[in-house]
């Protein structure tokens, strides 16, 4: 049998993406030794993929609507905690400087690649030592230690972080093995399902719709009852529906349609316009293009390949006249136009859901430090959690997730030496130390040295 490398640190993070990276960076620059393991041959390769490539990384205007989970006080605290300006510090400090488009925010260079670099840079000047291209195969804890086994070496550390992402675009490395590493430990993991996904319908004009694209506001439903709703630009597909209002309403849909509950998705093609004001316009028109055909007559409203769809819903054929249509096949097809109804049968799958609704349970994880209930010194970031939230860079600082911001804030180390309490790294130490040479960095490390342990537990040296 095959000896493995044993390598041992105060820190092992596990998982290269952007939380993985970042909680990397945080620990060490708090005075850890860190390990961070990832399974592809890069880091960071999900970050490319955020913000069609120009990574809306966060959001100016964080609130805790913006985020779904059943325990709504955690993400307040997060929130509260560690506000979107220091994030937008932490950044420039780092080199990324930011535009904002209503609330939205960018990277300057509008490159989700400069913050991957940005990221990457980060931890090698840091110090962290990275192994790539390692399978977890194990994680264990032992006396106050974990160890954790790869497919060619071995390592043991005082703490260790999850950050192994979820299930959405396993492509970058996303292949839900955190949610076993987890369960080992005791966690309960809410069951992981797409979301920011497109939706699947079975309504047979699908195919005749795909392609438009058009302003619209879409509503799900659950069992006639109205859940979420959502108004931009809806993509219609030959599989049912997308775009960014789609997504933000997928993950109602899609936890509906997993519990068997009856799922639709009503259309309006027109949210503009009032239905009996555009009725009473259309019918003035009519007498005057009595002999247009409908498709015509309507295509100053909605591309012909959506008023051909709704007429054939309505059960006119394309070529009908609008004298043969009348008034009430009139206020019939815009009452079709208003209310436009999908029956949804689900969603895409985990490969082309931008993130995943589920993960470990929220009611088992410290919210201050982001440390495991259930076994001391694990800590969790990333996806892992059971946070999802709106696109627009509330789902990460990354343009993805809220937990991304969550495993790098308030993560609390506590690292033993024997029976002696040695000292705690955390997120706010951590920002301190980086900004040591500003006026703000030398108050905050002040601060946290004349409180001490009864804080955070950091000692100065």
């Amino acid at each position: 049998m095959t000896k493995l490398n044993r390598h041992t640190c105060d820190c092992i993070v596990i998982g290269g993406g952007a939380a993985g990276m970042m909680s990397a960076v945080c620990a060490s620059q708090g005075g850890a030794s860190v390990i961070l393991i990832e399974h592809t041959a890069r880091l960071g390769s999900k970050i490319l993929q955020t913000g069609n490539g120009k990574c809306n990384f966060t959001n100016l205007h964080m609130q805790a609507d913006c985020y779904q989970n059943g325990n709504p006080d955690f993400v307040m605290q997060v929130l509260n905690t560690f506000p979107v300006q220091d994030t937008l510090e932490f950044f420039e400090n780092a080199g990324i400087y930011h535009k904002d488009r209503n609330g939205y925010v960018y990277p300057h260079s509008e490159t989700a690649a400069s913050l991957q670099s940005a990221l990457r840079y980060e931890v090698e000047q840091s110090g962290v030592t990275v192994f790539t291209e390692q399978s977890v195969v194990s994680v264990e804890k032992k006396d106050g230690s974990f160890y954790v086994t790869t497919n060619t070496d071995s390592f043991c550390g005082h703490a260790c972080i999850l950050a192994t992402g979820s299930k959405a675009a396993p492509k970058t490395g996303s292949d839900g093995s955190g949610y076993t590493l987890a369960r080992k430990f005791g966690h309960h993991i809410i069951k992981p399902l797409p979301a920011l996904v497109q939706l699947t319908s079975d309504n047979p004009l699908c195919k005749a719709m795909s392609g438009v694209r058009s302003t619209g506001t879409v509503t799900v439903f659950a069992d006639g009852h109205p859940v979420a709703s959502d108004t931009g630009e809806i993509q219609y597909t030959d599989y049912g529906i997308s775009g960014i209002p789609v997504f933000q309403v997928s993950r109602y849909a899609v936890k509906a349609a997993d519990s068997k509950r009856i799922v639709t998705a009503v259309v309006d093609m027109l949210p503009d316009f009032e239905a009996e004001t555009l009725i009473t316009q259309s019918i003035k028109r009519m007498y005057q293009h009595n002999t247009q055909d409908i498709v015509t007559f309507f295509s100053g409203l909605l591309n012909k390949k959506l008023v051909q769809a709704v007429a054939k819903s309505c059960g006119y054929p394309a070529g009908t006249t609008m004298d043969a249509l009348g008034k009430k096949g009139i206020a019939k097809m815009i009452t079709a136009f208003k209310d436009f109804s999908f029956g949804i049968t689900g969603s895409r799958s985990f490969d082309a859901a931008q993130i995943c609704q589920g993960g470990v349970s929220l009611e088992e994880v410290d919210s201050q430090f982001m440390q495991s209930l259930l076994c001391p010194g694990l800590f969790f970031a990333g996806e892992l959690l059971d946070v999802d939230g709106k696109c627009g860079g509330y789902k990460r600082v990354y343009g993805k997730n809220l937990r991304f911001r969550i495993g790098v804030v308030f993560f609390c180390i506590r690292i033993y030496n024997g029976n002696n309490f040695s000292y705690t790294v955390n997120a706010e130490v951590a920002y301190a130390r980086r900004n040591s040479t500003s006026k703000r960095g030398k108050s905050e490390i002040r601060q946290i040295g004349e409180a001490g342990c009864d804080t955070c537990g950091f000692y100065q040296s």
